[in-house]
């Protein structure tokens, strides 16, 4: 009796599944005529600033290609690979599915999975990702659909023209272009083979990210043909041992991410995400692929060098493992030329594909010393110059709101007395800054950043001299770059000019500069960053072997490291630092850390480019002065003062800008009832000599830029 109620419960349970599979579950699959009306969408193209092609924007990325156009090497690699017996099975593969079981069970693990072509394209179209029993019995259900309906070699093509490889492609025409930089059509045997392999696992075989997995992929291919017949042993075994040729580093996909994001993102917000994903517009960027491709390099080598020195000085093996390391230092890296404000370069972080949070744009960190510039170029326009003298001791401020009264230090807890603010800039002296600050008034030093683009918040408060404001790389390095450009800020832009689907102008953006400094002062300042590089924290810098003015940053406890340097040419700013602070290491400073990514970056950018030096303005004079400020030139360096302004007291002769004759001095006139008569006696007259009744002529002095004009310390 027992049997025979197990027998009917068995025999219902069978009836209902074949019920559910045969009526219910048809019906709520999609209708595979979908597959009829599918029509890539028409993206966005992305173009450098040499107006070549980089990327596209697309909800996929995707090309129709005729099965006819896509070579036989592909075809057959890919049928040997996923479904050798795609021609002879009717959408589900019996046979396939027995020596999937077999190979598992021998492996013990999951190496083979047995799906057809059929169903594996019935599940890239329809169906969710999920490994369920319904799951396949839809795929199964599907693909007998798919077979009734259309050929063999219809449904191969829509196969062909759905599959995803990887880096955004999706079809056989996108991969080609993404990896190859070339059509379908034109691919070699190796290439195909290398394409064949990807789909199975794409990010595990990327050959952008792994190309010896990528290679090991492709010899199985390759040994996989030449099992079902489809390629002879020699032609396989030249294949496997050649080279990958894929696209250069400028042209792929995979750089340039964070850059290509940026611009993505400023689209969206313009114009929506279905005019940039469906729209067909074409985007003419700023961005330079061959410096794109450098800046990454210096940051990821400067990043390496200093996760060696970590694992060095912790000895902690897990730093020296990825898969097992805890949160690493990140950078970013941001190159604009001054003279446009075009972004020629920007790296967001260490990797994009593992964090696509934007570092060069969208962290605020506290600049450290690099905000000095700000604090010094006040004090410029408040009529002092580089000669002036600040006393660098200890001072104590009242109590602030947590009662306790401030103390500024210096880094080397050293005092050094009376300097120059041209010493005070260059050795970075904390207090000196401060000092300088507090004398002309925060208020100043904000009004300047504020003119330079900077738009975070600034604190009214006297530590803002030493960068405790938050600020982004992108904002610090572009207020450098109006230096660069004397004293003319230009709005940071990715992009040039937009086109619509039927190339009409839809934005430009033309280069147009704001003077926010004159252009004596922001020269004036430059040539004081210039020491920085010359004789101060920058040193290091020294290697990049041309004119450069710059300034490094450094936070407490070494949690964030900066360096913002320019030449005529670009201006660039690197900052490194965790996402979420702490410190780098002690001694992690701004110059041991960021200065050695710039100078790198900087070399590579500016290579072939030619040597040029800051052009001085007219009514600029440089002057040889002591640095210390001791007297008696001990330590004579070459300052830049507004003519007119420089000290009585120098070390050597005044210097001119290029054809600027020094200023004439008249001799005095003197006082009679009449003129001389030729051949009288009288004492000839000395250039600058007094006279009996009047001052000897000086040269005119300029108004200085500010109205403001307290006396010169």
């Amino acid at each position: 009796m027992g049997l025979l109620v197990l027998v009917l419960v068995s025999g219902l349970a069978i009836a209902a599944s074949a019920f559910w599979v045969l009526t219910i579950l048809p019906g709520s699959l999609p209708s595979v005529s979908q597959l009829e009306s599918f029509n890539a969408s028409d993206g966005t193209k992305v173009y450098d600033d040499n107006d070549e092609l980089i990327t596209e924007f697309h909800v996929e990325r995707r090309i129709f290609v005729p099965l006819a156009q896509i070579p036989k090497p592909l075809r057959e690699a890919v049928l040997a690979t996923e479904d050798s017996r795609f021609y002879s099975h009717h959408g589900v593969d019996p046979m396939g599915i027995a020596r999937a079981v077999y190979q598992n069970f021998r492996r013990g693990r999951i190496v083979e999975g047995g799906s057809t072509i059929t169903q594996q394209l019935a599940k890239v179209l329809f169906l969710t990702p999920d490994k369920s029993l319904e799951r396949k019995l839809k795929e199964a259900v599907l693909a007998l659909e798919l077979e009734r309906r259309y050929s063999k070699d219809r449904i191969f093509e829509m196969y062909l023209n759905q599959i995803y490889f990887g880096h955004g492609a999706f079809g056989v025409e996108a991969a080609a272009r993404t990896f190859y930089g070339k059509s379908v059509s034109d691919l070699t045997l190796s290439e195909c083979t290398l394409l064949a392999g990807l789909p199975k696992a794409p990010s595990t075989y990327s050959p952008f990210e792994h190309p010896e997995a990528a290679k090991r992929r492709r010899a199985t291919v390759l040994a996989r043909m030449v099992d079902v017949g489809m390629l002879a042993q020699p032609a396989a075994k030249k294949a496997a041992d050649s080279a990958l040729g894929l696209i250069p580093p400028e042209r792929r996909r995979t750089t340039g991410q964070y850059y290509l994001e940026y611009v993505q993102q400023q689209l969206e917000a313009q114009y929506g995400a279905d005019l940039v994903f469906k729209g067909g517009m074409h985007v003419y960027t700023t961005l330079s692929p061959v410096m794109q491709v450098k800046a990454e390099r210096s940051l990821r080598e400067g990043l390496k060098a200093l996760e060696s020195r970590r694992v060095a000085a912790t000895k902690d093996k897990t730093l020296a493992a990825p898969e097992r390391a805890p949160e690493r230092p990140e950078g970013a890296l941001l190159a604009i030329d001054p003279q446009t404000g075009y972004i020629k370069a920007m790296v967001g972080g260490y990797d994009f594909f593992k964090s696509e949070f934007n570092r060069a744009v969208q962290a605020r960190r506290q600049p450290g010393s690099a905000f000095k510039a700000f604090v010094y170029l006040a004090a410029l326009e408040a009529g002092q110059t580089p000669a002036s003298v600040v006393d660098d001791s200890p001072v104590e401020f009242p109590a602030a709101r947590n009662g306790k009264p401030w103390k500024p230090d210096n880094y080397d807890r050293k005092f050094r007395g009376p300097i120059t603010y041209q010493q005070a800039l260059e050795e970075s002296v904390n207090v000196a800054a401060v000092k300088v600050l507090e004398k002309n008034g925060i208020r100043r030093a904000v009004d300047i950043a504020r003119r330079m683009g900077v738009e975070s918040p600034l604190g009214e408060n006297l530590s803002i001299a030493l960068g405790t404001s938050d600020l982004t790389l992108l904002e610090i390095t572009s207020a450098y770059g109006a230096l660069a450009n004397q004293g003319s800020w230009m709005r940071p832009t990715a992009i040039r000019y937009v086109l619509d689907s039927q190339r009409k102008l839809l934005e430009e953006n033309t280069p147009q500069g704001k003077q926010v400094v004159s252009p004596e002062l922001a020269y004036v300042m430059t040539h004081m960053l210039r020491g920085t590089i010359e004789r101060g924290t920058g040193a290091a810098a020294r290697a990049l072997a041309r004119p450069a003015a710059a300034k490094t940053g450094t936070t407490n406890d070494y949690s964030n490291a900066w360096f913002i340097g320019f030449t005529p040419q670009l201006v660039t700013g690197v900052w490194v630092g965790y996402d979420r602070p702490r410190s780098l290491g002690k001694d992690e400073t701004g110059s041991r850390v960021a200065v050695p990514i710039w100078t790198a970056f900087m070399q590579d950018a500016l290579t072939g480019t030619p040597v040029e030096d800051f052009p001085i303005p007219e009514r600029v004079v440089l002057v040889p002065v002591d640095l210390s400020a001791g007297g008696g030139c001990q330590r004579p360096v070459t300052m830049a003062f507004v003519a007119g302004t420089e000290p009585k007291e120098t070390c050597g002769p005044v210097r001119y800008a290029p054809g600027v004759s020094p200023p004439r001095i008249e001799p005095p006139v003197l006082p009679g009832p009449g003129p001389v008569t030729p051949g009288a006696s009288a004492s000839p007259a000395v250039p600058g000599a007094p006279a009996p009744s009047a001052a000897p002529a000086r040269p005119a002095v300029p108004p200085r830029p500010s109205a403001a004009q307290p006396p010169q310390s």
